[in-house]
């Protein structure tokens, strides 16, 4: 496989459309995508990998200070690390299906001297038929409106920061983004209550989260409510499948998703990238 590197989002785009629609593990990539395109994440690194023919096999893409995320690669990782290298030398973590995430990091590894270390394991799951939660909470799923930003920019903060994900300083910045394309729902039981991000459509696939419920306001079936709902809304709307990333150290969260009909397809790491001490 020949990797080619670039700075061009549109470039990028036009070269992997057909790959990044055509395998639901390459869902997040395809929306980070349409963010860096709608102009978030402008300083990102895209890279493609070349197979017999021109078809397009591998993509990877960065936008600090998120980790390098990469489609299954059915290639050695090394050439692509040495390439990747020559333009992201900072890269600190990538997140993969676990074949290709290990690959990559133990590739890394070698070249750099550093240390790699899985720091997320979680799984994907997806849903074509929604059932009704065994708990329905009161309340209802609506769209977010403009009055509810500084407190979706607060739970969005909080939700980075317990997930142990980046975004905790971009939460202002992730919150508008998804609110232009009416991308983040609230469960409203007389006040917002939890939090539902729903991302555009791709391939017939929407992809639910994140989902936050503040600690207040747990144990009340608040979140698996409003992941049904939000579910529904995106398959009457023309999606195909919902699918939606569980963190396997999480077994409520798991439990509750099950219950509104998703079923576990796949498995998903991040692993970060040490470096050497000086």
């Amino acid at each position: 496989m020949r990797f080619i590197l670039t700075r061009d989002a549109a470039e990028f785009a036009a070269r992997t459309e057909r790959l990044l629609a055509a395998h639901i593990e390459c869902n997040v990539l395809a929306t980070v995508l349409i963010n860096v395109l709608d102009g978030a994440g402008s300083d990102g690194a895209f890279a493609y990998g070349v197979g017999d023919g021109d078809e397009v096999r591998f993509a990877a893409l960065r936008t600090p200070p998120h980790p390098l995320l990469a489609s299954p690669l059915d290639a050695d990782a090394g050439a692509f690390v040495e390439l990747w290298l020559e333009a992201d030398p900072e890269v600190d973590r990538v997140t993969s299906v676990p074949s290709t995430a290990r690959a990559i990091a133990t590739a890394w590894a070698e070249r750099t001297g550093g240390a790699a270390r899985r720091t997320m394991a979680e799984a994907m799951h997806v849903l074509e038929v929604v059932d009704d939660p065994p708990r329905p909470a009161s309340g209802e799923l609506r769209t977010a409106d403009a009055a509810d930003r500084p407190l979706l920019v607060e739970w969005m903060r909080d939700f980075a920061t317990e997930a142990g994900v980046a975004g905790s300083a971009q939460a202002a910045a992730m919150v508008d983004a998804r609110m232009r394309r009416d991308g983040l729902l609230v469960w409203d039981d007389g006040q917002p209550v939890s939090m539902v991000g729903v991302t555009p459509e791709v391939a017939g696939v929407v992809r639910i989260g994140p989902v936050y419920t503040p600690p207040a306001l747990r144990r009340r079936g608040y979140a698996g409510s409003a992941v049904a709902a939000a579910s529904r809304r995106a398959l009457v709307q023309g999606a195909h499948q919902c699918m939606l990333y569980t963190d396997l150290d999480n077994p409520t969260s798991n439990k509750i998703y099950a219950e509104v009909g998703y079923r576990r397809v796949g498995d998903w790491e991040e692993i970060a990238l040490d470096r050497a001490s000086e």
